[in-house]
């Protein structure tokens, strides 16, 4: 035997037994072992933050649960972004594979100068529908809320057959949905484009309103408990420049294009006949709780809650929602 093959053996003997005398070791097994005993316990898995490459922007996206088990996808509202869903991540990924991005210009994803860019929901949905191709996912149950509704929509128009069943949560597609002083809201956001117009909008970005207009409007003084500060810090940390306020801005201004297309999204809810989960916050004075109903007249059978929440439903109720959600999908399944 040569020199050198001589030492290569001693060295790959010296590291076997170190990982011999390693295994030996309490704890050493740990991945190995903390799963065996998280399915024993009923623990979730582990929630992963990736990144994936769309159109040249960078799309955060967290992910956790068996891929090859059917997925779910959940699209956030305005102003947060994934982190909304923390909770409610766990709770479905022992039985579901679970994907929740950051749309472009919100959370970690890129967000591009919308000085050079313009925001749109039909932007959004090039890099949502981008992102689908990137992470490889052809079908998947849709969940909606807010924001989500104009994304998730315009993709079940794109792409009619990759979504197999949509979960709504304070996601409008009526007018019913929307109070008289609502639409007129949006269609001036749309139409008013002077200095005090524009102002007005950037005030719903601002930290009180955030905190007080968004996520503490609808719960009793009593009960904000509930409401983790975590939700508003986080969203609060991505509206800290002037730029990053105008992405908001500009969906704002954008918003009428939405409401321009409700006949047109229900008339694809009377065709393809989703299977259908409302899970709708009856506290929410922005999208009303007669929204959640008038799904019923083009979805016959949809599953309709009302449940004890406001808008942020999720960050209220997210046990009771998963609930709502995993006996709906054990009964629609792939």
């Amino acid at each position: 035997m040569k020199s050198g093959q001589g030492e290569n053996v001693n060295r790959s003997i010296v590291a076997m037994r170190t990982i011999v005398a390693l295994a030996l070791l309490p704890g050493f097994a740990l991945a190995g072992a903390a799963a065996s005993k998280g399915d024993e316990y009923g623990l979730p898995p582990k929630t992963y933050s990736r990144t994936a490459t769309v159109k040249g922007q960078h799309i955060f996206y967290r992910e956790a649960g068996d891929p090859s088990a059917a997925t779910i996808v959940l699209l956030h509202g305005f102003p947060s972004s994934s982190h909304t869903y923390r909770e409610l991540i766990p709770m479905l990924s022992r039985h579901y594979h679970v994907l929740a991005p950051d749309y472009l210009g919100f959370g970690y994803s890129d967000h591009p100068d919308p000085d050079q860019v313009s925001y749109t929901f039909e932007r959004l949905t090039d890099f949502f529908e981008g992102w689908l191709d990137v992470v490889g996912v052809k079908h998947f149950t849709l969940y909606m809320q807010d924001f989500g509704a104009p994304v998730g929509f315009r993709l079940m128009q794109r792409r009619p057959d990759a979504v197999r069943a949509i979960v709504v949560q304070n996601a409008n597609a009526y007018l019913e949905g929307l109070t008289q002083q609502r639409r007129d809201f949006f269609r001036k956001a749309h139409d008013d484009r002077s200095p005090a117009g524009v102002a007005a909008l950037y005030d719903l970005t601002s930290e009180a309103s955030i905190i007080n207009r968004q996520y503490l409007r609808d719960v009793p003084k009593e009960k904000r408990d509930i409401m983790s500060p975590d939700s508003w810090t986080n969203d609060l940390a991505f509206l800290r420049s002037d730029k990053d306020r105008k992405i908001m801005v500009q969906l704002f201004q954008d918003y009428q294009s939405n409401i321009d297309l409700y006949p047109t999204w229900q008339a694809l809810l009377r065709e393809r006949q989703y299977p259908t989960l409302i899970v709708w916050g009856a506290r929410d004075p922005a999208f009303i709780a007669a929204g959640a109903k008038a799904y019923l007249r083009d979805l016959p059978s949809a599953e309709l809650h009302l449940i004890d929440a406001g808008h942020f439903a999720v960050e209220e109720r997210a046990g009771e929602i998963a609930v709502h959600m995993l006996d709906f999908l054990a009964i629609h399944k792939e």
